[in-house]
């Protein structure tokens, strides 16, 4: 028989031969009455998809708060796979509507994918994969949220509304269609024969042992009614499937079923009532006071204070104590953590207005109105941000009308040494507790944080731009108040304010002036005279360096910008600064390189080429001047700037329209080494141990060379390589041809101040030193030459050619001489002919690699002497000494080598 059909009811019948089966273990299910009292709950296909959902909007939010947007994305797809699923669901209970709860993720999940889209800084320092990952989750959003278009504009009308309110109106409503039937069910007439019967009939069945048909009716319209009773009994799904008591189930409590729904209802309503009252609670004015316990929904970024200040009441006589404790209670409140700085600025906005209307004295107006000016630098958590323009132009307004006040009143004097307790408010003369001075400096580094935060290219800085005359105007009327008290120290520093505001702005009326083509009246001063006045009172007056040395800075700057070059280079001589500048703090450096910059522009536009190479040098040969000036950042590798020093770096740049165009200064600084460095090029040519005047212009040349195919020249660099070959071979034209051009004007020298003033001094150094790169290009080829002819080639007059070449005479450049009566120059052929000055120059590098071979001899030979035989080798030296006629060994090896050096 096969195992299949052994089993049976006995153990006798199953075979002993055959080999026992080895099943899993299944359990064993047993229903007792213990079981049964635990409840099942049977959920609905809509709490199923709903509980899915939830829990993936949970996450989303988690990974939101960590920006984890790799994490976040897949979140995102799970939830759009969960949300199809729930679509029938969706379309049959809810006749289609999309929850709100859904809704409400999707507008939040634009909100903060679109600001960390804004946010740039944000996204270079996130990784790869966030920033993909944020990249294709933006796409995927913005595609998806077009089929929800109208739910989230419904949703943003009313954001506040909770989203399980309009499911509880649903509820409600379906609770007051379901009270109808239930009521009505106890009054319809019955189908059965008698109530009675069917009681005896369950009394029966409860004494008897009866059989399962009397427990169970099979009967097809016992079922039909049942059905038909359990629709109208129930208002859900759920309710349905629950596990109720045997009682319920056989039919016996129906009224307490309608109770406890009554009752629930009721529990509803009442919830419903609740919550709208609450609502209705927080849209009141902010002066009731609110219950204790209660949720309050606050601004966002702004924080409600615990307890806020009530201004006067209304039978309140208003007095100039009352004003004062009222601004101590506001003033109280600055600095705690849930003060909302916004109102607390209104309030002193208010105060002010009392005290002007009541006409309580001046001293009490600018005491509020400098509470005023710190409540709204406080109002900027974050002191390397800048301030909202609103509050700009509101501190702009305040501290105009403080200094107004303070000049208009001769006996209120501001200052820090005066106590609370020494305050004089109510009679004259006034003393005020504050300093005028410390909130003029900060307004002005408010002003250059407001311009660094704007876009240089908008509209909005030059807005921004526009206010500086504003605050000029309230440094000169600060200076005007300090000059009353007279104060050294104070006077300094505010000089120096408006020596920063005044040292990089260009006056032409300085150069009319100088060139006696304009016309000044008495009264009138030019920058620069305004400057020299500033500038001497620090020097003389400050005991600190730093102020001593930017007012000494910014006066050179000054005299360079407006072409003085002698008293510029006087002061840069006489300071030492350049001596003593690398101790200074950065700021301090940054104006020391700005300083060098414009020097060297002086320089060249006065003719001097080699005073400009030097003074640009430092500059250029970093690579980094963009850095050096303070302009920009240059993109450099993660290990070398970390996260604080650029956002340090960045504090220290220089607002837009103070920069210095670095195109300018490297044309410049590279055409400066042109002129420099070919002429040396042409004379030291055969010269092994020539050295390099330009790095930078020399590897620009260098580079040039390198390229098999060289088109015509195109940027700024390009052009003065290209002028500089051509000058190489004497080609004076051409190189002018590069140099100055329409290209070039419009990029570079157009920018100066008279600049065809300084085209023709550019072309008349470039034919100088063509002449001076030819003759010592082709010396060697002529016997003698004409300075007619050299003045002719080169476009010079006769004596500034005689004076060129009697200058190369005399510095031993040109092995030459002067003949007068005839204006010719002889050459001397003592120069050696090209193929002697490379046998020359070999025999040079041969010698040189001889005395580095017998040095590194001389160095490790006691290193070679340990592997010979130290006998032999002595015994050899020895016999060598010992022979050929008495000559000492050692002495032949110097005496060579010393020949070898001849």
């Amino acid at each position: 028989m096969s195992r299949f059909f052994a089993r049976s009811d006995s153990s006798s019948e199953s075979s002993s031969d055959e080999e026992p089966i080895q099943r899993a273990q299944v359990p064993v299910y047993t229903f007792s009455d213990d079981e049964e009292e635990v409840k099942r709950v049977v959920r609905s296909a809509k709490e199923k998809r709903y509980e899915e959902l939830t829990n993936i909007i949970k996450q989303i939010r988690n990974f939101k708060k960590i920006k984890d947007m790799s994490s976040m994305l897949n979140s995102f797809e799970d939830l759009q796979k969960a949300y199809t699923k729930a679509i029938p669901v969706i379309a049959k209970e809810e006749n289609g509507q999309t929850p709100r709860f859904f809704i409400r993720c999707l507008a939040e999940m634009e909100d903060f994918i679109n600001e960390m889209w804004e946010d740039r800084e944000g996204r270079k320092n996130m990784s790869k994969n966030n920033s993909k990952s944020l990249a294709s989750m933006r796409q995927k959003l913005r595609k998806y949220i077009k089929d929800f278009e109208e739910d989230i504009a419904k949703f943003r009308e009313n954001p506040e509304q909770p989203d399980d309110e309009e499911e509880e109106e649903k509820q409600a409503d379906l609770d007051s269609d379901a009270e109808a039937p239930s009521k009505a069910a106890p009054s319809k007439p019955s189908s059965k024969p008698s109530s009675g019967a069917g009681a005896a009939g369950v009394a029966g069945d409860k004494d008897s042992s009866g059989s399962d048909s009397d427990d169970w009716p099979s009967s097809s319209d016992s079922s039909s009614e049942s059905s038909d009773e359990d629709e109208g009994k129930y208002t859900s799904m759920r309710e349905r499937f629950l596990k109720k008591s045997v009682a319920a189930a056989a039919g016996v409590g129906g009224q307490e079923d309608d109770e406890e729904r009554e009752r629930r209802r009721e529990e509803r309503r009442k919830e419903r009532k609740e919550k709208e009252r609450r609502k209705a609670k927080r849209e009141m004015d902010a002066e009731e006071d609110d219950e204790e316990g209660e949720w309050e929904t606050v601004q966002r970024g702004v924080a409600i204070p615990s307890e806020k200040p009530k201004m006067f009441a209304k039978d309140a006589e208003i007095d100039l104590n009352l004003v004062i404790k009222k601004l101590s209670e506001i003033m109280a409140a600055r600095g705690k953590k849930r003060t909302d700085r916004r109102e607390q600025i209104e309030l002193l906005h208010e105060l002010q207005n009392v005290s002007e209307q009541h006409q309580l004295g001046p001293a009490i107006l600018v005491k509020i109105k400098l509470a005023i000016i710190s409540a709204i630098f406080d109002y900027n958590p974050k002191v390397s941000d800048a301030m909202k323009p609103e509050y700009w132009l509101k501190l702009l307004d305040r501290m105009s009308e403080v200094l107004n006040v303070l000049l208009n009143n001769e006996n209120i004097s501001v200052s820090e040494t005066v106590n609370e307790e020494t305050e004089q408010l109510d009679a004259p003369p006034y003393k005020v507790r504050g300093c005028a001075l410390t909130c003029v400096e900060r307004l002005d580094d408010e002003f250059t944080k407001l311009l660094k935060e704007c876009d240089p290219h908008s509209n909005e800085y030059v807005e921004r731009l526009k206010d500086e005359a504003k605050v000029s105007a309230i440094i000169d009327k600060t200076m005007k108040y300090l000059e009353r008290s007279n104060v050294p120290s104070e006077l300094c520093r505010i000089y120096l304010r408006k020596i920063e505001h005044l040292y990089y702005k260009f006056d032409p009326r300085v150069l009319l002036k100088k060139s006696g083509e304009g016309s000044i009246g008495k009264d009138e001063f030019t920058s620069v005279e305004e400057m020299e006045k500033l500038c001497k009172f620090i020097y003389a007056n400050d005991k600190t360096d730093r102020l001593r040395t930017r007012a000494i800075l910014s006066h050179i700057y000054h005299h360079a910008l407006h072409d003085n070059w002698f008293q510029a280079r006087d002061l840069v001589l006489m300071s030492h600064l350049q001596e003593t500048i690398q101790h200074s703090d950065p700021s301090t450096q940054i104006l020391y390189n700005r300083m060098m910059a414009h020097l060297g522009l002086c320089a060249f536009r006065h003719g001097n080429i080699k005073d400009a190479h030097n003074c640009l040098v430092d500059l250029m040969m970093t690579g980094k001047p963009k850095e050096l000036l303070a302009q920009g950042l240059l993109p450099q590798r993660q290990h070398e700037r970390s996260k604080e020093q650029e956002k340090i770096e960045k504090q220290r740049q220089m607002p837009f329209h103070m920069h210095i165009n670095l195109e300018l200064l490297e044309c410049v600084y590279l055409v400066s080494a042109m002129l420099i460095e070919i002429p040396y090029m042409a004379a030291h040519e055969f010269d092994a141990r020539r050295r390099m005047i330009s790095k930078t212009f020399y590897q620009q040349l260098r580079s040039s060379e390198r390229q098999s195919l060289v088109g015509p020249p195109e940027s700024m660099r390009e052009h003065v390589v290209a002028a500089a070959k051509a000058m190489r071979n004497g080609n004076w034209q051409a190189c002018n041809g590069y140099i100055i051009n329409e290209k070039m004007n419009a990029k570079v020298w157009d920018l100066f101040y008279q600049a065809e003033h300084v085209r023709n001094m550019l072309s008349k150094l470039i034919k100088e030193e063509s002449l001076r790169t030819y003759l010592f290009t082709y010396s060697h080829v002529y016997d003698s030459i004409s300075m007619a002819t050299l003045a002719d080639m080169f476009q010079l007059q006769k004596p500034v050619v005689h004076s060129i070449i009697s200058k190369m005479i005399i510095n031993e450049e040109l092995m030459a001489s002067l003949d007068d009566p005839t204006q010719t120059v002889v050459m001397h052929k003592s120069e050696p002919s090209r193929l002697q000055s490379l046998a020359l120059q070999l025999a040079d590098k041969i010698n040189n690699f001889v005395e580095s071979n017998e040095r590194i001899l001389e160095t490790k030979g006691n290193f070679f002497s340990k592997g010979l035989n130290q006998g032999a080798y002595r015994g050899d030296r020895q016999n060598y000494r010992g022979g050929g006629g008495g000559q000492n060994w050692d002495r032949q090896r110097r005496d060579r080598r010393d020949k070898d050096n001849y």
